[in-house]
């Protein structure tokens, strides 16, 4: 009878173990040491649809699940199935890809008394992870090697002009001849431009990076876009003898005019840079309810191998750089970049030897809802309409300072330059009373928001004012906006600089369109 109390006792244990091993998270197999199955938890048939019934051997277990198609296996059919069977007993373990998509770590413990334990573990969480940390690990890597890439490119095609521009300085000072002289400040502009494209578009870049650029969609004709782009690029193609023509449709688009001019004139100039022969058209074919605006060139083109890879940043193709081009490669990624902002496809067509089509596709706008705003573009030749008027100039940078107090004074400015708040106020107590008020706006101890109302307070009126700033950042910009004063952001363009003074003079009301 103590017999039979004990042989129930162990019976009564055995059945905790497996009712305990039901409610494992794993699936969990038990092999005797006749390789016949033992114990299937319920954990097991849930998660995988494998024959499995107590009593099978391993052998035939091995063989359904070879032939079960559930799982990838490693290799044949046949050679898995001889290498798992010759393994009976063995330590090991191996992930396999489930055809639901789980992937399951299975594991093979041998027992003490010759059997053998295999766990089923799902870990596809944890393959994901992994994969997703890999995936993440390598996209760092790449943009580590590519800002990389940047940097050293970064820092030749900045010194390029820098080091002609310093030559060119040393010259000019010793150049008697006036015609050579004006030939070398020429020369200093364009290596000035180049700078300032490059450093433009590295902002653009950093600004994209950061998420900063939002769009500001409005209705507007694209003639209007049209005109601009022909005075930005008629000289550079003259300079080439290329054809440079715009066909401007009736009608309107709803778009963001800035960064949509930023699209068309990275086309334009790559297009007018690759072409050494014929021209360049600008035009627009109608594609249902929007507009598919393409820039087509008769270039050398762009070889198959390259057309995916032109968006790329400071991705330039082979031919480019052993033609050593000015540039980062970033144009056409910043082109990629806004066109993704603003939801408008982009599409490159091209030929070797033949030309490119890049094209921009942007929903037409409604006509009644677009601005009817023009922008006043002043020459030189008039700019005698500033004449004897007094401004007040605040900027903490003495050369800066002196260069823009020569650039007004050559329009005919009645300059008063300040260093700082105090000495604005100083001239303004000493009886000039300005007619516009222009400061930087990173003062060494007050924002020129700052310095423009203790000024006024000074003048006792709300004078015009502007402000001119070398940062960039969106909130510094709208913080200047929100004071009610238009921006120019540095290095300021003297074409920009007289349609904004312009405006604030003699026609406030486009002051917001010109100075924003």
């Amino acid at each position: 009878m103590a017999e039979a109390d004990r042989a129930a006792d162990a019976d009564d244990r055995l059945a905790a173990i497996w009712a305990g091993l039901d409610v494992a998270p794993n699936g969990i197999l038990v092999w005797g040491d006749d390789r016949r199955l033992l114990y299937v938890n319920d954990r097991f048939r849930k998660t995988c649809d494998l024959p499995a019934s107590v009593g099978m051997t391993y052998d035939a277990f091995v063989s359904a699940m070879a032939r079960s198609h559930e799982c990838f296996l490693p290799c044949e059919p046949d050679e898995w199935e001889r290498e798992e069977i010759a393994d009976f007993g063995v330590e090991k373990q191996r992930d396999y890809l489930f055809a639901t998509g789980a992937v399951m770590q299975v594991t093979h413990a041998g027992s003490r008394v010759g059997g053998m334990t295999v766990t089923f573990t799902d870990v596809t969480a944890i393959k994901r992870n992994e994969t997703a940390l890999q995936l993440a690990k390598e996209a760092a890597e790449a943009t580590d090697e590519a800002k990389s890439r940047f940097l050293r490119a970064a820092n030749h095609d900045l010194r390029q002009p820098l080091a002609s521009l310093k030559i060119l300085i040393y010259n000019c000072i010793r150049e008697p001849v006036e015609e050579h002289r004006s030939d070398m400040l020429h020369a200093m502009g364009v290596a000035v431009s180049i700078m300032e494209d490059l450093l433009g578009a590295l902002l653009q870049i950093g600004q994209l990076d950061a998420g900063r650029i939002q769009p500001r969609i409005t209705s507007f004709q694209l003639s209007q876009l049209f005109e601009r782009l022909d005075i930005q690029f008629r000289h550079q193609a003259e300079e080439k003898a290329l054809r440079l023509k715009f066909v401007a449709p009736r009608g309107t688009i709803a778009t963001d005019r800035a960064l949509l001019e930023r699209i068309l004139s990275n086309f334009v100039a790559n297009a007018i840079r690759f072409t050494e022969v014929g021209g360049v058209v600008v035009g627009c074919r109608r594609e249902g309810k929007s507009l598919r605006i393409e820039v087509v060139d008769t270039g050398r083109g762009v070889r198959p191998q390259d057309r995916e890879r032109v968006f790329d940043e400071f991705y330039r193709a082979t031919e480019e750089r052993r033609m050593q081009k000015n540039g980062l490669g970033l144009g056409l990624n910043i082109v990629k970049r806004l066109a993704e902002l603003l939801e408008h496809p982009v599409r490159l067509r091209s030929e070797v030897g033949r030309g490119s089509i890049f094209s921009v596709t942007v929903p037409l706008g409604n006509i009644w809802h677009s601005e009817a705003g023009r922008e006043v573009e002043i020459s030189e030749a008039v700019a005698g309409e500033f004449v004897g008027t007094p401004v007040i100039l605040v900027e903490d940078d003495d050369i800066l300072r002196e260069t823009m107090t020569q650039l007004l004074r050559r329009w005919g400015i009645d300059v008063h330059a300040a260093a700082d708040e105090s000495e604005a106020i100083r001239l303004v107590e000493g009886g000039v009373v300005p007619q516009l008020i222009v400061a930087d706006y990173n003062l060494k101890t007050r924002t020129g928001v700052d310095v423009v109302e203790g000024v006024r307070q000074a003048i006792g009126a709300a004078t015009p004012a502007m402000i001119v700033t070398a940062d960039a950042e969106p909130r510094v910009l709208e913080g200047i906006r929100a004071a009610g004063l238009p921006v120019l952001v540095k290095p300021v363009s003297p074409p920009r600089l007289r349609v904004l003074m312009h405006n604030l003079l003699f026609e406030p009301s486009l002051t917001k369109l010109s100075g924003r």
